[in-house]
């Protein structure tokens, strides 16, 4: 793992400029940046030495028929949502649907991912998209102090406050982990 030097941030490109529109700059200099690929959260929670559900996924599912969702009612159109979610914990796309009223919600396939977020999947970050899309974020990411998160490729990553994290998402708090019996 490095921590990448003052300039050179280690995140995507568009990512990097999202943080100073944001006015978070300075998180370029927290970014963390590792030779090997952190595609899956055991994966970046191994190499930073985190909890698993210490780490952000950012996962875009694709919802139809959703009132909530201006192009999801155009026939035959989906629209695409970005799902935030602990790294130990799995999304219950029946909660997703509720959440959205939607007749029907399934996992986004890697096109999508791109053309929607304008990042691959793996590296996704859960804001600095190239569209505007709805976001659901788990209420769990809220147990922990910080959270890690992509920072636009599947090598680098970046710790922030899950309350911050969310509001700069544009995030609505929703419970939509799958359940354990």
């Amino acid at each position: 793992m490095t921590t990448t030097p003052a300039g050179e941030s280690g995140a995507h490109p568009r990512f990097a400029a999202a943080l100073e529109e944001l006015g978070l700059g300075e998180l370029s200099t927290r970014i963390r940046r590792f030779p090997d690929a952190t595609r899956t959260a055991a994966e970046a929670a191994a190499a930073i030495g985190c909890e698993l559900s210490e780490i952000c996924k950012s996962l875009v599912f694709v919802a139809w028929g959703s009132p909530l969702l201006e192009r999801s009612r155009e026939l035959g159109g989906g629209e695409p949502v970005l799902v935030l979610m602990d790294g130990a914990s799995r999304v219950d796309v029946a909660r997703v649907r509720e959440e959205l009223g939607a007749e029907k919600v399934t996992r986004a396939k890697p096109d999508v991912v791109r053309e929607t977020t304008g990042y691959a999947i793996g590296g996704v970050p859960p804001f600095g998209h190239r569209t505007r899309t709805r976001v659901l974020a788990d209420r769990a990411l809220l147990d922990h102090d910080t959270v890690w998160a992509a920072a636009g490729t599947p090598h680098a990553v970046f710790p922030m406050d899950p309350k911050s994290l969310i509001a700069h998402a544009g995030g609505t708090l929703v419970d939509v982990c799958e359940q354990t019996s």
